[in-house]
């Protein structure tokens, strides 16, 4: 029976006796994939003997009877070796290497580690998976993305203020390829003070206010000011698209929608509020940014929308998704510039 872990539990499992003889990683970010295999080869070899106990492949590149061999191979001068096995994916359902490794699985050897690694972020192949640890290289949210961010920043020696902190989350949308990025330029800066938000959207080159997220929160705050002139600069940034604007702000206000129906249930707000919307997204896993603090800002504008407010909202919501993707991108900005001012009108709807 396998079992899965995630990406930063590895390094602790593979301190346990006996070693997995097979590890499956899989998932759509090749960050954490990279990272999970440096791991096991930092963890299982000893650096000075890696050359000689460390093999890489890949699916393409070996022969249906090639794979039992590489693996059979003894150590040498230490107790374990490493295959790493990429591109697993490029096998057919029922090829002949695809099965050489199947019936590998079923019989390891105890002196080889053999990680699988599957390049494409479907599910894990059921076949080949079926008696490895699964390590879960998925898309990091809340304390999991937290707590990798904060990782990278220990190991580069960086110090940022909260807001900095905030603002760099942000302005990457979590995305760990973009962090991974901004950490190396901001190790560069140097110094023993932490970093303030300034410098940071300096260096970022996207400014305080202007990330979809604080496009987003301008909106639920009913600031139609701030919504309205950060949305030109919102737009131009790498990645950002109108269909990305929408569906953000969409999910966001299912979720204050939920939030709304659940401070009217149970007659609670604030910090009790916002506990319970923070458990609820943590589990559901929305698209909405930094899940404390979106819990946080949810929490501080349920009054201002009422559930009625709230469903004409998610409709307008979805008709502008709808004429985003029926347009030009030219059209964008106008479409979204509609959509806030619709929203904001709606405002003397908002409940006491």
């Amino acid at each position: 029976m396998s079992r899965k872990i995630t990406p930063d539990r590895l390094a602790s499992e593979l301190k346990k006796r006996p070693l997995p003889p097979v590890l499956y990683i899989h998932g759509s970010e090749t960050i954490l994939k990279d990272e999970a295999i440096r791991t096991v080869i930092d963890t299982v070899l000893d650096p000075s003997l890696r050359d000689f106990n460390l093999d890489l492949t890949s699916a393409q590149q070996v022969a249906p009877e090639q794979l039992p061999g590489i693996c059979a191979t003894l150590p040498m001068m230490a107790e374990h070796r490493v295959v790493i096995l990429r591109d697993v994916e490029a096998w057919k359902r029922k090829s002949k290497a695809k099965q050489a490794a199947v019936d590998y699985v079923a019989s390891p050897s105890p002196d080889t580690v053999l990680v699988m690694v599957q390049g494409n972020g479907d599910d894990p192949d059921a076949d080949l998976s079926a008696k490895a640890l699964k390590v879960d290289c998925g898309t990091l949210v809340g304390d999991a993305l937290d707590g990798w961010l904060d990782n990278r920043l220990a190991a580069a020696g960086i110090t940022l203020t909260d807001d900095a902190r905030e603002h760099l989350l942000r302005a990457t949308t979590g995305d760990l390829g973009l962090l991974a990025a901004e950490v190396a330029k901001l190790s560069g800066l140097g110094g023993d003070s932490a970093i303030d938000r300034d410098t940071v959207a300096a260096l970022i080159g996207i400014r305080h206010g202007e990330t979809i997220d604080d496009w987003r929160d301008a909106i639920l705050r009913d600031d139609l000011r701030a919504a309205t002139e950060s949305l030109p600069r919102v737009l131009e940034q790498s990645g950002v698209s109108g269909v990305r604007l929408v569906f953000t702000l969409g999910a966001s206000l299912l979720v204050v929608k939920w939030a709304r129906a659940t401070a009217e249930a149970q007659r609670i707000k604030g910090r009790p509020l916002a506990d319970r919307v923070k458990t609820m997204i943590f589990s559901t896993r929305p698209p909405v940014g930094n899940y404390v603090s979106f819990a946080n800002t949810a929490a501080d504008v349920v009054g201002r929308w009422s559930l009625r407010r709230l469903n004409a909202a998610i409709e307008a919501t979805l008709a502008a998704d709808v004429a985003l993707k029926n347009t030009t991108i030219s059209d964008e900005e106008g479409i979204l510039t509609d959509l806030v001012l619709t929203l904001g009108s709606s405002r003397k709807q908002k409940a006491a």
